[in-house]
């Protein structure tokens, strides 16, 4: 059967301290709503809908970028979240399949999880999502009889013998689009804080005569995420499990709690990432590739081989080939760097071609925006670019050329050609010791003043 999402992301977030809504604070390199999405993707959904309240226009481009198929829908006013949900009847009026409904504050769901609540689907009209925590708290309590769920109970609703039950409410729900909108339109307000809680849908498919399970996960998933503490806890979860998976996939991390992965980074075998590497969004490593310690990594690739830093910056766009090195104090942008490429010190590369066996000597620097626009720069293969070499883009240097170290380069170079563009050197004999005698003088009659 196919399945639609309903992802739930209007909350403020005022304990978060913060003007950015709660759902585009990042873990892990990525908005909290973009982790319920990519959960909420392992289902193959026909249709994804976000609700979204408070920050619509910068929220809807985080779900857009992510997927620009999602529907956004507006909860002008927070009611609680059956009324979130019901928000969705409208586009999914047309929809015949089952619905997940999903919190994009709650980012570890795992896939395994969401198939288990499908598979319960064929056995169950309504399939809640419990979890026995350690500390139940004021959790709501989902009330038992045998397998049969009757009724979901809110803690501040809860009297004392329902209190004492130890299996709680994570808040996700999957059932048939038409029976959970047929739900929603009774769900009452007569609680504790006046609110529409799609808890309740559970008690009214009970008396409707529909059946109602639950399938539980490890407390672990259903972390939410409401506080900067909250968030930081879960970015610490994040890191020790990406860390984990690194090392059992294969990868050397010599000193792993100081490695910061991203959400989408990907690591091959036999990888080896020293101290304090930090990974930001859109990075692939391939087998066999050496990053070492005090290294940046976002939007890049790195191939097979490829030894890159220490203290080596790619940004996006960085392509590096097999065996390339890229060495300390180098900064790549929006560039192509063939195989075999040598960048070792102190350069900056930005929107450039470098061919194969290239080697750009220190200080090397492409000159690629002219305050308005970016130009870029090639280089050819097996080109040798002396140290301090500016190449003022748009400017190609050919397969096998040279640049005299210090050279300002602003037409192509040939393949082949050794290209200068440098002053003439003046050297006036004697002058420089009498201009510091002169000068050591001065400063010391000052200091006498």
């Amino acid at each position: 059967m196919s399945v639609s999402l309903v992802i739930l992301a209007a909350g403020q977030g005022s304990r978060m301290a913060s003007d950015l809504p709660k759902v585009l604070h990042l873990l892990a390199g990525a908005p909290l709503v973009v982790h319920a999405m990519r959960a909420g993707q392992s289902l193959d959904p026909d249709r994804v809908v976000v609700i979204v309240g408070h920050g619509v226009n910068d929220v809807a481009q985080a779900v857009h970028e992510e997927n620009p198929d999602a529907q956004i829908v507006v909860q002008s006013e927070q009611l609680g979240t059956a009324h979130a949900v019901d928000q969705a009847r409208e586009v999914l009026e047309d929809f015949d399949g089952d619905v997940v409904v999903l919190y994009a504050d709650t980012p570890f769901i795992s896939p395994a999880t969401l198939d288990a609540m499908r598979a319960a689907r064929a056995r169950h009209d309504l399939v809640v999502l419990g979890f026995e925590p350690a500390d139940p708290a004021r959790y709501g309590r989902l009330v038992m009889a045998g397998d049969a769920l009757l009724r979901i109970v809110e803690f501040k609703d809860a009297l004392d013998e329902e209190r004492a039950i130890t299996l709680c409410n994570s808040g996700l729900v999957c059932a048939g689009r038409a029976v959970l909108f047929a739900l929603l339109s009774e769900v009452g307000n007569t609680n504790a804080s006046g609110e529409y809680y799609l808890p309740d849908i559970v008690a009214l498919a009970r008396d409707k005569g529909y059946s109602a399970g639950v399938v539980t996960c490890p407390e672990a998933e259903t972390l939410g995420i409401n506080t900067r503490a909250e968030l930081a806890r879960a970015e610490s979860i994040f890191q020790a499990r990406a860390r984990t998976d690194a090392l059992e996939n294969g990868a050397t991390l010599q000193a792993p709690d100081t490695v910061i992965f991203a959400q989408d980074t990907m690591v091959g075998r036999d990888v080896t990432i020293e101290p304090y590497v930090v990974f930001g969004p859109g990075v692939t490593v391939e087998n066999g590739a050496t990053i070492r310690a005090f290294t940046h990594l976002e939007g890049a690739h790195v191939s097979r081989g490829a030894i890159v830093g220490p203290y080596a910056r790619l940004r996006p766009g960085a392509e590096l080939g097999e065996d390339v090195r890229i060495g300390n104090f180098v900064e790549i942008k929006n560039a192509e760097i063939a195989e075999g490429a040598k960048i070792n010190h102190l350069s900056y590369v930005g929107d450039a071609q470098i061919g194969a066996g290239a080697n750009l000597g220190a200080g090397t620097v492409t000159c690629n925006y002219d305050g308005v626009f970016k130009h870029r720069t090639e280089i050819g293969a097996g080109a040798f670019i002396g140290s301090s070499t500016m190449l003022v883009a748009p400017v190609r240097v050919g397969a096998q050329a040279v640049t005299g170290s210090g050279s300002v380069i602003t037409q192509d170079v040939p393949d082949g050609a050794l290209a200068l563009g440098r002053a003439r050197q003046d050297t006036k004999p004697g002058l420089g010791q009498r201009l510091m005698d002169r000068l050591r003088a001065a400063k010391a009659a000052r200091q006498k003043g």
